[in-house]
């Protein structure tokens, strides 16, 4: 089965005119490597998807927090459209195994990078915005981007919810550490511990060190829920 109709039973949506899909899964380095035409890769869409996605999620915040002054709408917004929860996303039905990559981009972990897998994701909202209509690209955005959003907002602001959580509760200071590395250096893992004071707290994975230390946080907050007999979402 080709990338195309892959995508299409992945996101339950039946492109009219393929070829904008074709070009939003075209990553640059593909057209640069095939000599194609310098419009021929995903930025265009990808600049077109980003406005679809930015006006979605304002007006679906807008009507959810009716209380949130324009600051915490702005932050939060900020948490849910960002690169790292945008790519994440895009791993929920394997984005980055369908680009189309250059291949020196492919040799260096371009499937994994979240840089190119948020872009590509903003591609397909604006492949689904021009093939579909707005309607389609917002039924999608509300699918795969804008669901279950506290737990997002959890996971991806995990180090600053973390700290609030233990300041003045928990005595001793948070510090995160790194304690190993796997894989090359185009693909690595990095593994790392939060601790408070002279206890460790949580491990997480990821493959920046950012990353890990987010699923530290994420993890150490729900060791904290459960000790208070709260379920971790």
């Amino acid at each position: 089965m080709d990338k195309i109709k892959t995508l299409e039973q992945r996101i339950s949506y039946t492109f009219q005119n393929k070829e904008l899909l074709k070009t939003a899964l075209c990553h640059s380095s593909y057209a640069n490597e095939h000599r194609m035409d310098r419009l021929a890769c995903n930025e265009r869409l990808e600049f077109l998807g980003d406005a679809v996605l930015e006006l979605v999620s304002s007006e679906h915040l807008f009507h959810l927090f009716p209380k949130l002054p324009e600051g915490e709408l702005t932050r939060l917004r900020a948490s849910l459209v960002c690169e790292p929860t945008l790519a994440f996303c895009a791993r929920e039905f394997d984005l980055g195994e369908l680009l189309s990559l250059g291949r020196g981009e492919e040799l260096t972990g371009g499937r994994h990078r979240d840089s190119v897998t948020s872009d590509a994701l903003e591609a397909v909202i604006g492949a689904i915005y021009m093939d579909g209509g707005f309607a389609n690209a917002k039924e999608f955005i509300m699918r795969f981007i804008l669901n279950d959003i506290e737990h997002k907002k959890l996971f991806f602001d995990s180090k600053t919810i973390f700290q609030e959580m233990v300041q003045g509760k928990i005595p001793g200071a948070i510090s995160y550490h790194l304690i190993g590395e796997e894989g090359p250096d185009h693909d690595k893992i990095f593994k790392v511990e939060v601790w408070i004071g002279e206890k460790c707290q949580g491990e997480g994975s990821g493959r920046t060190k950012k990353a890990a230390e987010q699923m530290a946080a994420y993890h150490a907050i729900c060791k904290l829920k459960q000790k208070v007999g709260d379920v971790c979402i």
